[in-house]
């Protein structure tokens, strides 16, 4: 894995949280999370045994950029850091919820973009597009930040479209995992467990693309995201084997 730049380190220097938009029970509360999920992503993540696996047509590597990437909510954990440091930008919800996220991914080399699909949606997608423009890959987590769960939402085809550059997507399975009892049904990885990181073909979505072709993208994009979730949970009890060897972390 690539190291953090001095530009990335140094956009990961998050202002101290707001004392006028929380509580002061809340601030606490807050700082309690952040730094729980940190500690947890950042001492199990070392033991996950992870493997890589492309469709024909994917990109060739994780750390290629600029792409526009969507995933489930309920791989977070894991993906978090599988990808780590590779400066990926991330639409944030701007929610209690999307403030405790933001700043734990910020601490594994993540820039988190404010916005989400139902409040501050154009800014946080000309921030992404800024974003794309510099040479950074964004990403989606497409059910968030509230679901409904495993539904596609039409953000990242729309940037797609006025970025010129192509969709991606992946799901990280876990053989062995905690599953919340939340909408998203996270998942955090038990110690040692198997990860099979399945990545999808590209999508480019043409510039003069209409809204009835967006529509039909999007359908796309859900039908891409559910064949790859489907293919790592079915076999990813395989990571590790000649078909799906051990991916080298950084």
């Amino acid at each position: 894995m690539p190291e953090l730049s001095t530009r990335i380190a140094a956009e990961l220097a998050l202002p101290a949280i707001d004392p006028h938009r929380y509580t002061l029970r809340q601030r606490i509360v807050l700082r309690t999370i952040i730094w729980l999920g940190y500690a947890i992503i950042r001492l199990i993540g070392p033991t996950l045994r992870v493997s890589v696996s492309y469709e024909d047509g994917a990109q060739k590597t994780l750390d290629q950029r600029p792409l526009i990437a969507s995933f489930w909510h309920s791989c977070m954990i894991p993906a978090t850091y599988i990808f780590r440091n590779m400066g990926i930008r991330v639409m944030s919800s701007n929610s209690y919820d999307g403030e405790y996220m933001g700043r734990i991914i910020h601490k594994f080399g993540f820039v988190a973009v404010k916005g989400s699909s139902s409040r501050n949606a154009v800014r946080a997608l000309l921030g992404l597009r800024r974003a794309l423009e510099e040479g950074w890959t964004v990403a989606f987590t497409l059910d968030g930040p509230r679901g409904p769960r495993h539904r596609v939402k039409p953000g990242p085809v729309a940037l797609a479209r006025s970025s010129g550059l192509a969709l991606t997507m992946f799901h990280a399975a876990v053989d062995r995992a905690w599953v919340l009892n939340t909408w998203d049904r996270l998942m955090i990885p038990m110690p040692f467990s198997r990860v099979l990181v399945r990545v999808g073909k590209l999508i480019p979505v043409p510039e003069n693309a209409t809204d009835e072709d967006i529509e039909r993208y999007t359908g796309e994009l859900q039908v891409a995201l559910d064949l790859v979730c489907d293919f790592a949970e079915v076999n990813v009890k395989r990571a590790g084997t000649r078909e799906f060897p051990y991916y080298k972390q950084g």
